[in-house]
């Protein structure tokens, strides 16, 4: 029998489901950071998967439309292309908010990666930060 530590990679594959996940200080830190409860109810893989889906998705959309139909494609039809930071800016903000709804996902299910993702979504998160500044120098100015 083995007497290393349950970590938050093993704690799945040992039999006493009560036994709590020993937690390094960054994993701890992310999780209050979070908010995340330390007892709550824990995601599953599929789960956390999805939502990354979900908000890659939101911003796949958010770049498209910027980036290419609102520039060029409704121009072209007689559409104003100043619609694009009305539109962005929303988009955006719901971007922003399914990446860190998946942050949070990945981090309930102890997805071992959790990290990758986060930095992931932090990265994408700032882009996405970036451009709704645009669009509100652009509404406002």
């Amino acid at each position: 029998m083995s007497t290393e530590p349950i970590t938050s990679q093993s704690a799945t594959a040992t039999t006493d489901a009560t036994a709590p996940a020993v937690r390094s200080n960054a994993d701890r830190f992310m999780r209050r950071l979070l908010r995340l409860p330390v007892d709550g109810p824990k995601a599953t893989a599929e789960e956390a998967r999805k939502a990354f889906q979900t908000s890659l998705m939101v911003a796949t959309v958010r770049c498209l439309l910027m980036y290419i139909v609102f520039p060029f494609v409704l121009p072209v039809v007689g559409i104003a292309s100043q619609v694009g930071p009305w539109i962005g800016l929303p988009i955006g903000l719901i971007a922003i908010v399914a990446i860190v709804m998946s942050i949070r996902r990945f981090w309930r299910a102890d997805h071992s990666k959790r990290w990758h993702y986060t930095i992931f979504g932090g990265v994408v998160i700032c882009f996405l930060a970036v451009l709704v500044v645009q669009d509100l120098l652009e509404i406002v100015g």
